[in-house]
């Protein structure tokens, strides 16, 4: 489970130091280019001062694998039915989590595909974007992608690049702001005055703010967790990926201003949930790295 929480950077620069001093146990790249580095602590002193720091810290958020901590919590559960005279000691009441700084992350875009227009024309549906959005232009001649050939030379890759990064003008840059890409060409949308509530920490998220005046009443996104309609991209993957997907038969592509750590911490806080699609974390930690037997 990817939890993170609030430090005032005492905890990662004593971390950084000890780091420094020992040797890694682990120490590799993993197939998909990520390296990971494992350090073990045993000295008790050290894990004391450890426990000292986390136990001033208020809450940990789960940044990523609610369903994972949902599904642990279950077999929890489970177990506790099956053995009515545990004591909360057993490995079934634990599961692994990994925790992060909020400091030392940053959430990427978590982009929207939708495969048709929910039968409007391309002008009916922009007619139908300036009711919430204004909506300007942001270039004259269409946004170009191109795909790398396996065993293409390294000028290939290069050129390759170059044309992808020309589709970064169309990243929005500060929130309620969003990149659309439409019939060959991107346009930049604002959300207008009075389209969502800034004193609501769900309704001023830019992910909410489409789905409310776009997505649900325009095209006709209801749950966007099971609308077939609707795909997702991780901003890993850039927004030359959009114009990819645009090109090759979906109507339309949004990319989004990501969600930021306050705004995930915030309505933790406030009690309330974060909607569906909201964050993309990258990279994952390596699956099967650590192991918890339950028994």
């Amino acid at each position: 489970i990817f939890l993170t929480f609030r430090d005032s950077g005492v905890l990662s620069e004593f971390t950084a130091k000890w780091m420094q001093k020992h040797e890694a146990v682990y120490d590799f790249v993993a197939e998909d280019g990520i390296r990971h580095t494992v350090w073990v602590i045993a000295d008790e002193a050290v894990i004391s001062c450890l426990a000292s720091f986390f136990a001033d810290v208020p809450a940990f958020y789960i940044a990523d694998g609610h369903h994972r901590c949902a599904s642990a919590f279950r077999v929890g559960e489970k177990r506790r039915a099956e053995h009515p005279d545990y004591t909360g000691d057993e490995e079934f009441n634990y599961f692994l989590a990994v925790l992060f700084p909020a400091r030392e992350l940053k959430i990427l875009d978590y982009n929207r595909v939708v495969h048709d227009l929910n039968g409007l024309t391309k002008e009916e549906f922009l007619a139908k974007c300036q009711e919430n959005f204004e909506v300007a232009d942001l270039a004259n001649v269409p946004a170009k992608t191109a795909v790398v050939a396996e065993g293409a030379s390294a000028e290939e890759e290069n050129a390759a690049e170059a044309t992808n990064a020309s589709t970064e003008f169309a990243r929005p840059s500060e929130k309620h702001t969003f990149g659309m890409y439409l019939d060959g060409k991107w346009y930049l949308l604002r959300a207008r005055e009075g389209s969502f509530d800034a004193a609501d920490p769900v309704g001023q998220l830019d992910v909410s703010i489409l789905q409310k005046n776009l997505l649900t009443p325009v095209l006709g996104i209801g749950d966007p967790r099971t609308d077939t309609r609707i795909s997702f991209v991780g901003g890993i993957r850039g927004l030359a990926e959009l114009v990819r997907l645009v090109d090759g038969g979906a109507a339309v592509a949004f990319a989004m201003y990501p969600t930021t750590l306050d705004d995930l911490m915030s309505i933790a806080d406030a009690g309330a949930i974060m909607p569906p699609k909201s964050t993309w974390f990258e990279p994952k930690l390596r699956s099967g790295l650590f192991i918890h037997e339950l028994a």
